[in-house]
């Protein structure tokens, strides 16, 4: 209350010294004998002599404004909507576009679920190297791993997390579901982590339908970049989990031409793609610009571009190579 009194007291001086400057100013332009026109100039050039000058800060362009622009003129070219969040870890600062635009994650959520997975393993309830059954009837369209064992019927827990990252495997990734209690077990341990936003609601493949306005399987940006920095480099994991995650983010191929194909060629970096119905073609990253700098997490989601899928993965290369020039 006090504050606000004192703010208000300022407010009040304020007013009164502009009020004040205006009456000497009217009255030194009659006594001078100006003109009508004249005494006006004069006013105005008491009154904005007067006033308190803006920083610097608030009179230039805000830092992302211009990457906001850029980030708009890429959405016009390939129609359709994306929506971008980016966080710098080390410094603290955000470039956004759209960041809280619900959209589906596709095969993005196989981050998440890998995370889910090493909480377990954390806390015992899990082993890295427990075996997985499985048989022909959990084969999915997409199973490159799964189907090359099926005649083992059996991976670790470690072999699922890895296929389901670096290769994005469905058949691994509806396993690995249900060892984290389903769809619902997933996202219960997203909101144990602080994430109010993102929803996983279905397995693999339906949840790639990106059906118009449906809220199942989605997240935004924002939400999945800080999820991204809480999981992989919180204290959520343990260290020997992050790490573990981190490299299969390393080792994954499928996002090449997407948010990696944008950075510099000396940055480290990994990501977790997701593709689906209605030109969802999404990825996360995590980068590393170097040892004196701290990792900078990326999101990008896209919906409904009539583009051929080579231009959409352009446009995530050409929106990474912003980032990296904000920041450079």
């Amino acid at each position: 209350m006090r504050l606000l009194e004192h703010g208000a007291r300022q407010q009040h001086r304020g007013r009164s010294a502009t009020r004040q400057v205006a009456a000497r100013g009217r009255s030194g332009a009659r006594g001078l004998g100006l003109s009508g026109t004249r005494r006006r100039r004069v006013l105005a050039a008491g009154l904005a002599a007067a006033l308190p000058r803006a920083p610097a800060w608030a009179t230039a362009a805000a830092p992302s404004s211009t990457f906001e622009h850029a980030a708009a003129a890429i959405e016009a070219r390939i129609g359709g909507k994306i929506g971008v969040a980016a966080f710098d870890a080390g410094r603290g600062r955000w470039l956004m576009y759209q960041p809280d635009r619900r959209m589906a994650m596709c095969s993005v959520f196989k981050l998440p679920l890998a995370c889910a997975v090493a909480a377990r393993v954390d806390a015992g309830r899990l082993h890295w190297d427990q075996p997985v059954h499985f048989g022909a009837a959990d084969l999915q369209r997409y199973a490159p791993v799964v189907r090359a064992h099926l005649g083992a019927g059996a991976l670790s827990v470690r072999e699922l997390c890895a296929a389901i990252i670096e290769v994005s495997d469905n058949s691994a990734a509806n396993l690995l579901l249900g060892l984290v209690g389903g769809p619902a077990g997933l996202t219960a341990f997203l909101r144990r982590s602080g994430d109010a936003v993102t929803r996983i609601d279905r397995t693999e493949p339906a949840l790639n339908s990106n059906l118009p306005d449906d809220p199942r399987d989605t997240s935004t940006p924002r939400a999945l970049v800080q999820t991204t920095q809480a999981l992989l480099l919180g204290s959520v994991l343990s260290p020997d989990s992050r790490q573990a995650l981190i490299e299969w983010l390393v080792a994954a191929q499928t996002g090449m031409a997407r948010l990696r194909a944008g950075l510099p060629a000396g940055w480290r970096a990994g990501d977790k793609t997701g593709s689906g119905s209605r030109a969802a073609w999404n990825d996360v990253a995590i980068a590393w610009p170097g040892a004196a700098r701290g990792p900078i997490v990326i999101a990008m989601l896209t919906s409904g571009s009539p583009r051929p899928q080579e231009d959409v993965d352009a446009a995530h290369a050409e929106v990474a190579r912003l980032i990296a020039g904000a920041w450079a």
